[in-house]
C-alpha cells in the first residue's frame, strides 16, 4: 500500500505547512543531507542529536532536488522552499518510527527479529543466505539495528514481493526496545546470547536481558530460538513463558536439540543432532522420521563463535523440517551449510596501481548494500573519474527489467562515469544496443573471468574505482587485480572506531565550540587523507598538519576544510597561499618573513596570504611568543593589521593529562586568557582562541574557548585512564608467518645468535616484519610480544630489518600464513610502549609508509 505526503499529518500527526507542487508515493526516506541519491519520492526526516541538527540542511537538500521534509519546527520563511512539502511533527525521530511501522502493518507474512549481545548480524547473514533459493527475502542491510536503522531497514519490505523479513534490533539503554518492537513486530525471533556490550545502559544485566527479551512479547509471535546453555536466558525465556525452540551443546534440561561437536583437522565441526525428550515432543512428534534420521551435519568452521551463530541457524532449518512445503532433503541442508562463509560486512578502502583508489565491497551484492556503497563512493572527494565494477544483482525479488532500471537510477544518481558490469543480467538489460543507459567507456561480461582476461590495470588511471559483487563472482579476484603490490603486512584502520572516538570527545563539547582534529603525521600513522575525508563528512571545523606539503596532498585530494600548518617556512608561504593553507607564526622573526612575503604577494598581484594563528608560550617552553616578547607583538600587529590577518591565538598545555600539574595548567591558562586578550585589543576583532588537547576537552571544560584540537584520543589512545575504556582501537597492525620451524633444544636463534638456546624443543615462527617497517628493534628478546589465534607469543632474539622471530610453542595450531596481530584490540600500543620505555604516539607514528593501510568501514 502506497503511503503519499499527504497521508503523513494524519498518520505522524503532525501539521501540514505546505503542500508540494507534484504528489508521489514515498520511495526513499532520507536522514543525511551529505547521502543524497534519487531524489523523487525522497522525504527528509530533520533528525536533531547532541550534535547535529537536520534543520540546518534544508537548503541545502532543496537545491540538490529534495522536495519533501519532515521537520520539528519549519525554517523562517517557506518562500524559498516553494516547490516543497513540509509537515511540522513534534517529534521527527518518532514520525520517522511512527511511518516505518504503518508500513510493516501492510506485510503479512513471517518477520524474523533477532537481537542478543553478540552475532545478530552475522545470524542474520547467515540465516538469510540459508533460506534464500525458497524465500524473497527483505533484510537488514549491514548491521542497521538502532533506533535509526531498523525504520530504514523495515522500509524496504515490500508487500507483494518479500515472503519473509529478517531484521537485527540492538540497543543501548533503557526504553529502546519497546520503540524497536512497534516497528518489527515479529513473529519469529532469534536470540544469539547475553554478553557485556551496553551494560552501561542497564541497571543490571537482568534488566537488560529483560529489555531485550521484550522484543518478543508480541501479539501473534510464533516462535523464539535461543540457546538454553545460558542459565540466566533460558529462566527468562521460561519465566515469560514465550513459544520457544531451545537447543544445547550441553544437555540443558528443557532444550528440544542437542547438538554434538566434534572438531575436524581440516578446520570444520561435526554437528550431531539428538532430539530432546519431553519438550522436544511438542516441536518434533515420533512421525517426523526424515529429521530423526537426519542426525549428522559438517559446518564449515571451527573457531567457537561461528560455530554458536551457525547452529542458530541450523535450529531454524531443523524447525522448518516441521513443515512439509518447506522442508529440505538433509543433503540439501548439509549443501547449504558448506555454502557459508565468513561475512565480511564492512567495505575496504585501499591504494590502487597508477593513482587509483578502491572500495572493496565483495561480499554481496543486493539493492540496499550497493545503495550504501554508491554512497560511500559519492562521498570520496578525490579528483578524477568515478568507476563501478558491478555483478549482477542477485535474489531482489524484483523482475529483471525493473531490478535493472533501479540500478540504473542509483548509478547515474552518485555520480558513476564509467561501469563494468560482469553478469548475463546485467549485461543484456544495461549493455545490449537497445538499452537506454549510456555512460561513457562502460563495459559489459558474461562472467568474472571474461573480464580478467581483458583486464589491463592501465585502463584505470587516478580514479576511484568500487567494486561491487555477490559471493559468487570472486571479485576479490578483481580486487588483487587492481590493488597497489604490498607485502604481507598492512596497517587495518578501522574508520567506525575513529568516528565513535570522535563522537566521544565531541559530546563533551560546548554549545558553539569548534573542533580542530590532528591528522599531522600521517595522521599519527593511520593515513591523512582517509581520516580527513571521514572528518570533513563529520563535519569538523578544523584540521592541523605539521608541514605544508601535508596540507597541499590534502587539497590535491579534495579536501576543502580550512588547514592550519604547524611548522611552515619562508620557502613554503607562496604554497600557503595557493593551497590555502593557514600556518602557525610562533615568532616575532618568522612573523616578520610572514609580513614581507604578504607584502610581496601584493606586489605581484597574486593576492593576500592566508590568516595565521597566532602560537603564544605560556609554559611549553617550545615554540611560541612569550609573555615578554608581547609587547613586540602588539606593535607589529597594530602597525599591519590588513597584511596580517589573524584567524586564531593558540597556546599548547604541557601536562594537561596530569593531576599532578593542575596548578601549572591553570597558570597557563590564565596566562593565555590574558595574552590572547591584549592581542585581540590591537586587532580589533576577536579570533579563535584554542587551547586544549585531548586530555584538556576532558579534564578543562571551562576552558574549552573558541575552539579545541583534538589530537592522539582520536586514534584510540588514551589521554588519561578515565579514557581508556571509553575509546576504541583504531588501529591494528597485521603481519603473516612466512615459516616455522621446530627446533631442537640447544639451538639459537637470529643475528648475534641473541635469541638464547633453551633446554627444551620449540617452534618458532618467522614473521614478515622488521624494523624497516616501524617494529621497534627495542622489542628483541621478549620483550615484544604478537597475538596468533588469541594468544600471545613473545618474540625470539633481534628484530631483523624486514623480520622478526616469535615462539609459537605455546600455538599449536599455528600454522605458515596464519595472520599475527602485532597491536589492536588485545594487545594495545600502551601496553607495548610501556614495555620499551616509550609512548603509544611512537609506535603509531613509526609505521612505515611501505606497510599499505586498509581502511575499513561499516
Amino acid at each position: 500500500m502506497a503511503i503519499y505526503f499527504f497521508d503523513l499529518p494524519a498518520l505522524l500527526g503532525g501539521a501540514l505547512l505546505q503542500a508540494p507542487t507534484t504528489e508521489v508515493a514515498l520511495v526513499t526516506l532520507l536522514l543525511d543531507s551529505r547521502r543524497v541519491g534519487l531524489t523523487e519520492g525522497a522525504v527528509f526526516f530533520a533528525l536533531r542529536g547532541p550534535n547535529h541538527d537536520g534543520h540546518q540542511h534544508l537548503a541545502a537538500l532543496y537545491a540538490k532536488g529534495v522536495r519533501l521534509f519532515v521537520v520539528s519546527h519549519p525554517p523562517a520563511s517557506l518562500a524559498p522552499f516553494a516547490e516543497a512539502g513540509f509537515v511540522q511533527v513534534p517529534d521527527t525521530l518518532a514520525a520517522l518510527q511512527a511511518l516505518a511501522a504503518r508500513h510493516r502493518s501492510a506485510f503479512a507474512g513471517p518477520v524474523w527479529a533477532i537481537t542478543g549481545s553478540n552475532g545478530k548480524t552475522i545470524v542474520k547473514e547467515w540465516l538469510a543466505q540459508l533460506l534464500a533459493p525458497d524465500e524473497d527475502i527483505c533484510r537488514s542491510p549491514k548491521s542497521y539495528n538502532s533506533q535509526v536503522g531498523v525504520p530504514l531497514s523495515v522500509w524496504e519490505l515490500a508487500p507483494g514481493r518479500h515472503t519473509l523479513g529478517i531484521f537485527e534490533a540492538g540497543i543501548s539503554e533503557r526504553g529502546e526496545m519497546t520503540r524497536l518492537a512497534q516497528i518489527i513486530r515479529p513473529t519469529h525471533g532469534i536470540f544469539t546470547t547475553l554478553g557485556t556490550a551496553h551494560d552501561a545502559g542497564f541497571a543490571s544485566q537482568q534488566e537488560k536481558l529483560d529489555e531485550k527479551l521484550g522484543l518478543f512479547a508480541q501479539p501473534g509471535f510464533e516462535l523464539l530460538v535461543y540457546c538454553a546453555d545460558q542459565p540466566v536466558v533460558h529462566a527468562a525465556v521460561r519465566a515469560r513463558v514465550l513459544p520457544a525452540l531451545a537447543w544445547t551443546r550441553h544437555a540443558a534440561p528443557g532444550a528440544a536439540l542437542h547438538f554434538r561437536l566434534k572438531p575436524n583437522s581440516a578446520g570444520t565441526t561435526t554437528v550431531r543432532v539428538r532430539l530432546g525428550d519431553a519438550d522436544a515432543a511438542a516441536h518434533f512428534p515420533a512421525e517426523q522420521p526424515a529429521l530423526r534420521a537426519a542426525s549428522r551435519f559438517t559446518l564449515p568452521f571451527a573457531d567457537e563463535p561461528s560455530v554458536e551463530n551457525a547452529l542458530h541457524c541450523l535450529a531454524v532449518l531443523l524447525w522448518r523440517q516441521l513443515d512439509p512445503a518447506k522442508a529440505l532433503a538433509p543433503a540439501e541442508i548439509q549443501r547449504r551449510l558448506l555454502r557459508l562463509h565468513p561475512v565480511a560486512m564492512r567495505l575496504e578502502m585501499k591504494a590502487g596501481r597508477h593513482g587509483c583508489y578502491l572500495l572493496d565491497d565483495t561480499y554481496n551484492n543486493d539493492l540496499a548494500g550497493l545503495s550504501l556503497a554508491l554512497d560511500a563512493l559519492s562521498r570520496q572527494a578525490r579528483p578524477g573519474g568515478r568507476t563501478l565494477i558491478l555483478s549482477d544483482v542477485l535474489e531482489s525479488g524484483l523482475s529483471t527489467a525493473e531490478l535493472y532500471a533501479r540500478v540504473a537510477a542509483l548509478v547515474q544518481a552518485h555520480g558513476v562515469t564509467r561501469l563494468i558490469g560482469v553478469g548475463e543480467a546485467i549485461k543484456e538489460e544495461l549493455g545490449m544496443g537497445d538499452s537506454s543507459f549510456v555512460l561513457p567507456d562502460s563495459r559489459f561480461y558474461n562472467s568474472t573471468e571474461m573480464l580478467l582476461a581483458e583486464l589491463r590495470p592501465t585502463d584505470f588511471q587516478n580514479e576511484t574505482i568500487l567494486i561491487k559483487g555477490a559471493r559468487r563472482f570472486g571479485f576479490e579476484r578483481v580486487v588483487a587485480a587492481l590493488q597497489q603490490p604490498q607485502h604481507g603486512t598492512v596497517l587495518e584502520v578501522n574508520l567506525d572506531a575513529l568516528t565513535h572516538n570522535l563522537q566521544y570527545y565531541r559530546q563533551r563539547l560546548n554549545p558553539g565550540t569548534k573542533l580542530m582534529v590532528m591528522v599531522k603525521a600521517f595522521a599519527y600513522g593511520s593515513g591523512s587523507y582517509e581520516v580527513a575525508s571521514l572528518l570533513e563528512f563529520q563535519r569538523a571545523d578544523y584540521l592541523a598538519v605539521a608541514y605544508a606539503d601535508e596540507g597541499q596532498q590534502l587539497r590535491d585530494n579534495g579536501i576543502s576544510l580550512p588547514i592550519m600548518v604547524l611548522n611552515p617556512g619562508p620557502d613554503s608561504f607562496g604554497q600557503l597561499r595557493r593551497y590555502r593553507l593557514e600556518p602557525e607564526i610562533y615568532s616575532l622573526e618568522r612573523l616578520h618573513d610572514y609580513l614581507q612575503a604578504a607584502r610581496e604577494a601584493t606586489h605581484d598581484g597574486a593576492g593576500p596570504l592566508p590568516p595565521l594563528h597566532l602560537k603564544l608560550d605560556t609554559g611549553m617552553r617550545r615554540l611560541g611568543f612569550s609573555e615578554e616578547e608581547l609587547p613586540g607583538l602588539l606593535a607589529l600587529l597594530a602597525a599591519h593589521r590588513a597584511a596580517l590577518p589573524v584567524a586564531g591565538i593558540m597556546t599548547h598545555l604541557a601536562a594537561a593529562d596530569d593531576p599532578s600539574h593542575d596548578e601549572f595548567t591553570q597558570q597557563q591558562l590564565t596566562t593565555f586568557r590574558r595574552m590572547a586578550a591584549a592581542i585581540e585589543a590591537v586587532l580589533g576583532y576577536p579570533a579563535l582562541k584554542h587551547a586544549l588537547n585531548s586530555a584538556g576537552i576532558r579534564r578543562f571544560p571551562e576552558a574549552q574557548l573558541d575552539m579545541v584540537r583534538l589530537g592522539v584520543g582520536l586514534y584510540g589512545v588514551e589521554a588519561g585512564a578515565e579514557d581508556a575504556h571509553n575509546l576504541l582501537p583504531v588501529s591494528t597492525l597485521k603481519t603473516t608467518i612466512s615459516q616455522i620451524k621446530t627446533l631442537p633444544a640447544g639451538t639459537t636463534v637470529g643475528y648475534g645468535r641473541r635469541g638464547a638456546a633453551t633446554a627444551h624443543e620449540r617452534r618458532v615462527a618467522t614473521l614478515a616484519i622488521g624494523y624497516a617497517d616501524g617494529y621497534d628493534r627495542r622489542f628483541s628478546n621478549g620483550q615484544g610480544l604478537v597475538l596468533l589465534h588469541g594468544r600471545r607469543a613473545p618474540v625470539v632474539g633481534s628484530v631483523c630489518m624486514d623480520m622478526v622471530m616469535v615462539d609459537v610453542t605455546d600455538v599449536p595450531e599455528a600454522r605458515a600464513g596464519d595472520v599475527a596481530v602485532v597491536f589492536g584490540e588485545g594487545l594495545s600500543t600502551s601496553e607495548l610502549a610501556q614495555r620499551i620505555g616509550t609512548i603509544p604516539y611512537e609506535l603509531l607514528t613509526n609505521v612505515s609508509e611501505r606497510v599499505k593501510r586498509v581502511f575499513v568501514s561499516e
